[in-house]
């Protein structure tokens, strides 16, 4: 018996070294896979409390948790509202990773602390878009068109919306005509169109040639690139998804995308270091990294930081009165192109009306000729489905949209979790569609556009 208790207690102590040392191992040296899950919880849950106003346990419960990785139902918040800062740990200690609120900027990830985000906001960058009149009709304004009880009806099919719908406008014929809301969610409620991101990052880079500060063949794009294959890549290569950089998209692993949104502070650098994988102009590879690479470029044709920064404001959101739309940028302060906008549907709809407008509004041309026209025309490389300039020519699930009823002139800005704006020239139709709706549950906005476009016509 005392054999076997000197065993036992052996086999304890052991086991209690091990635990220690496995304890001790994620406090110092997590794994990448875990900061990844810490860092989305955290940027998520900044964006949402300090852009969007909602409340951060609710964030975390329904935007990260439910929806996520099995182990995201270890982390835990420390939301500081003093100093604007979510910081997210697994286990109350293991794998730490934050993100900082800086105005006018919206949420960065601070993956090594934060350091670099120190210094002033400069002035362009805190001068607000003035909010729209309430009395005066939608887009000038805020008030809507009566919804048609048809219509209405339209909408208020949960099966058309989708699970996890937030946000459904309509516009048609340059009005709002219809629109709906989830729980919780409202005409005000600022939304993140993830993806959708990068073709208003590709209006800002349009309207800077039409300034002539920039061109679709430009090359040489990069002082890091000077002396290898990389120099040749152009910004329409770029635009087209065809930059031939290696690049891994997938989500759920520590990937390509997700070390670069969530464990690196300058986006951008770690971007540009990526090999070619291809000749530049010849294959198709989705890429955050490229849209992310495209605003470090845009950001240096302007030259002066603090101009660039409030650029997207001055050039895009205060002609078009998106007053809500905030784009994101990193901790080193270049915004995060690819990802990271948030806008309410109403201003996310005026941003596709204008994009049914040919890069028009109120008359003046802010989009070069063509510019659009790229943007709905599609690309032999992408099978069709992409197009040239960061837009898709078929909605969710790469299926032609004619299978769907639509017409064949629709194109799509497309985001994360069920994202679209669905743009429709011949029926004067612009179709927000925002939500929570990871792509495994396999719905296609397709179906409410086409309900809309029947009961509209």
């Amino acid at each position: 018996m005392r054999l076997i208790r000197r065993i036992m207690k052996g086999f304890f102590l052991l086991l209690a070294a091990a635990v220690g040392a496995v304890v001790v191992w994620l406090a110092v040296a997590p794994p990448a896979l875990l900061r990844v899950g810490t860092g989305y919880a955290a940027k998520i849950v900044c964006s949402n409390v300090f852009v969007a106003g909602r409340d951060p346990d609710q964030v975390l419960r329904v935007d990260v948790q439910a929806p996520g990785h099995p182990l995201l139902k270890l982390v835990g918040l420390d939301t500081d509202r003093e100093n604007k800062r979510v910081t997210a740990r697994l286990l109350g200690f293991v794998a730490p990773n934050s993100a900082v609120y800086r105005e006018g900027l919206g949420c960065a990830s601070a993956p090594d602390g934060g350091g670099a985000m120190a210094g002033p906001i400069p002035a362009p960058v805190l001068e607000q878009v003035a909010a729209a009149p309430t009395d005066v009709p939608w887009p000038d304004g805020e008030a809507a068109t009566p919804t048609d009880p048809t219509l209405g009806a339209v909408l208020a099919d949960a099966t058309l919306a989708g699970p996890g719908m937030r946000a459904v406008v309509v516009i048609k014929n340059g009005r709002l005509v219809g629109e709906a809301y989830g729980a919780g969610f409202s005409a005000t409620t600022p939304l993140l169109g993830w993806s959708m991101t990068k073709t208003v990052n590709a209006a800002i880079i349009g309207r800077l040639m039409t300034e002539g500060r920039i061109a679709l063949d430009d090359r040489d794009l990069l002082s890091e690139w000077k002396g290898d294959g990389r120099a040749a890549i152009r910004i329409r290569d770029l635009f087209a998804m065809e930059s031939g950089l290696a690049f891994n998209e997938e989500y759920g692993d520590v990937t390509d995308v997700t070390r670069m949104l969530y464990l690196e502070p300058d986006m951008a650098a770690f971007a540009a270091a990526r090999p070619l994988a291809a000749e530049p102009g010849k294959a198709f590879s989705y890429s955050s990294g490229g849209s992310v690479l495209l605003s470090k470029i845009w950001m240096g044709r302007i030259g002066d930081r603090d101009a660039a920064l409030g650029y997207p404001r001055k050039a895009l959101f205060r002609p078009l009165g998106m007053a809500s739309a905030v784009l994101e940028a990193d901790e080193v302060r270049t915004f995060v192109g690819s990802s990271y906008m948030y806008a309410t549907g109403r201003d996310w709809a005026r941003f596709g009306q204008f994009l049914l407008q040919d890069g028009v509004w109120k008359g003046e041309r802010l989009l070069p000729a063509g510019f659009v026209a790229a943007m709905q025309r599609p690309t032999r490389a992408s099978g069709g489905t992409y197009t040239e300039i960061q837009a898709w020519a078929v909605g969710p699930g790469d299926e032609p949209d004619s299978r769907y009823g639509l017409s064949d002139d629709t194109f799509w800005v497309v985001g994360h979790d069920g994202q679209t704006i669905a743009i429709v020239p011949s029926k004067k139709l612009v179709v927000v569609r925002l939500g929570l709706t990871p792509s495994k549950l396999g719905y296609r906005p397709q179906l409410l556009v086409k309900a809309l476009a029947d009961a509209l016509d």
